[in-house]
């Protein structure tokens, strides 16, 4: 008798609690949404992006975007995340983001998320910004700033980190080619011999040996234990490729040849967070307190107001300068009118914080451009392309230097070219062994034809002579001795496989080596040499790693190594 009642009792509880979640749950449904237009902002990759959406009887009608700053490139992933958004009924949950427009897809979904809550009748509040304190305080969110938080985090400091921008990743969230490190756990998987010798070598000779060798051989004979630090928290760098200027292939990144950047900053973010670290989006760092010659806290600047941070120590990590054309041209007349492929806020603001700490800087002047970005968008093609086969072309359809040379040599090429561009070419063949290119399909990148003459007439090239310099290329590469320098196993590919692919390219600023002089400690030294007690830097902030030129897959490489040494340093 007992045993039956108490089914029936659960039963009847099932029954009402289902009728219950139901009546609630169309009621929110019918109240949630008032009809009507609504905005909301948010931060994208070159300034706000704001959206409007329109609410009919209660559910999502339309929605568009009213106001950016995005490039092209990044138009096809608003128009994506704008269509998964009304298809999906006005729900934020699940939208997907586009493959090398990660900072824009995230930007649009919080815009949209802001107008929907608008449409809610829910009002953010914001509390007025209060004084307060931490252990480490860290300027930029970027990789060098998420590496250091993620380990001092997890060392038990109490850490903020401020970024000023609306979202994280800086430059790195942007970062394609990947991570440079020898004599690795996953090098050793695939059969790959490398030394550290051969890692600080090329990373000299590729920096005409201007680098700080102490630095280098800090970063080198770290890099190992770096990606497997970065493997135990989350991050895929199970595929190793070769980039120009390396000997070997050391340049870890996703399975499949995966841009870097957009899987390695979420992994970070997620890994500070969970370590306990906090992340202050909006919040611009004005100055750096100085006690007693010490960095004892900054000065911030949010939407709810200034305030202070005092702290034991202080860790920049704020980028370098080459979204600052007045900076550039300050220190390298010749660069003036590039275009860019940073993101508008790597403007060098740390430069002027130091000044009262008599912090000595180094090699301003050493700016690197990269030779393959579409010309008007700022859009990166990865040097993995070239190092998985891809060849260049100008517009007689000849090619006209070795595609593996160092970025500056590159550079210098191809200004010298009809147009001042040129043309990345590769067959499907290409294309399959990188998923990094799948991004520039989807965004309508590049140029296709079935066959070389179709691609040739497509560019406006002549036809005769493309085909002639692809069927030479097939048997340079067969024969694996190029007369314009490219080596053996910088060509994989004899790139017959059709379809055929091309895209414009020619030179914008991208790196700037010259920063904050620090010591392998990542100490910030002073114009005397001596570490300014409790200020620490690292990143593309810093100055000294990449001498006169940086490698790709360089910077991924410094700003993780460097930004884990600052944290291990300041919580010492």
């Amino acid at each position: 008798m007992n045993k039956h009642f108490n089914l029936v009792k659960t039963l009847v509880f099932a029954v009402v609690s289902a009728l219950a979640l139901a009546f609630i749950g169309c009621n929110s449904k019918s109240a949630s949404l008032t009809d009507g237009t609504y905005r909301g902002t948010s931060e994208g990759r070159n300034g706000p992006i704001v959206v409007e959406i329109t609410v009919t009887e209660g559910k999502v009608a339309a929605a568009k975007v009213v106001e950016e700053q995005e490039t092209d490139f990044a138009k096809p992933a608003e128009e994506k995340i704008l269509a998964q958004f009304v298809s999906n009924g006005g729900k934020i949950s699940g939208l997907d983001s586009v493959s090398g427009a990660t900072i824009t897809s995230k930007a649009v979904s919080e815009a949209l998320k802001a107008a929907v809550n608008e449409a809610q009748g829910k009002v953010e509040k914001v509390a007025k910004a209060k004084d307060t304190s931490c252990d480490i305080v860290i300027i930029g969110a970027g990789g060098a700033g998420l590496s250091a938080a993620t380990e001092a985090a997890s060392k038990g400091k109490k850490v903020i980190v401020l970024e000023k921008m609306g979202a994280c990743g800086g430059n790195t969230i942007s970062a394609t080619g990947g991570l440079n490190a020898s004599e690795t756990s996953i090098q050793k998987k695939l059969g790959i011999e490398d030394s550290n010798d051969s890692y600080f070598n090329d990373t000299m000779k590729g920096g005409y040996n201007k680098n700080n060798p102490e630095l280098v051989r800090n970063m080198v004979e770290k890099s190992a234990e770096t990606v497997d630090w970065l493997i135990s928290i989350g991050a895929d760098l199970t595929d190793v490729g070769k980039m120009a200027g390396s000997s070997n292939k050391r340049t870890h990144r996703p399975q499949g040849g995966a841009a870097v950047g957009a899987h390695l900053v979420p992994v970070l973010v997620k890994a500070a967070e969970s370590a306990g670290a906090e992340i202050r989006l909006n919040s611009k760092v004005t100055d750096i307190i100085e006690e007693n010659g010490r960095a004892s806290g900054v000065k911030v600047s949010a939407k709810n107001g200034d305030y202070t941070i005092k702290a034991k120590a202080v860790i920049i990590a704020a980028g370098g300068f080459g979204a600052n054309p007045d900076m550039i041209v300050s220190y390298n007349a010749n660069l003036k009118g590039f275009g860019t492929t940073n993101h508008r806020g790597a403007t060098g603001d740390a430069f002027e914080m130091v000044k009262k700490f008599n912090a000595a800087l180094t090699q301003m002047d050493e700016i690197q451009t990269h030779p393959t970005v579409v010309p008007g968008n700022g859009t990166m093609i990865t040097e993995a392309v070239r190092g998985n086969g891809a060849i260049l072309v100008n517009r007689d359809g000849k090619r006209f230097c070795g595609e593996m040379a160092t970025r500056d040599v590159m550079s210098k090429a191809i200004l010298e070219q009809k147009g001042q561009t040129a043309f990345i070419v590769f067959d499907e063949d290409v294309r399959k062994s990188l998923k990094a290119i799948e991004g520039y399909v989807k965004n309508g990148l590049l140029t296709i034809g079935e066959t070389k003459k179709e691609l040739a007439e497509k560019l406006s090239i002549p036809a005769d002579a493309f085909e002639a310099t692809m069927d030479e290329y097939a048997k340079i590469q067969t024969s694996g001795k190029d007369p314009l320098g490219r080596k053996d196993n910088e060509m994989p590919r004899p790139l017959t496989e059709g379809p055929f692919y091309a895209c414009e390219i020619g030179p914008a600023i991208h790196h700037t080596m010259g920063g904050i002089v620090i010591n392998t400690r990542a100490e910030v030294l002073d114009v005397n040499g001596k570490p300014v007690p409790g200020l620490y830097a690292a990143g593309e902030v810093t100055g000294g790693i990449h001498g006169g030129n940086r490698l790709g897959g360089n910077a991924v490489a410094d700003i993780c190594i460097y930004g884990k040494i600052a944290a291990d340093s300041a919580c010492e």
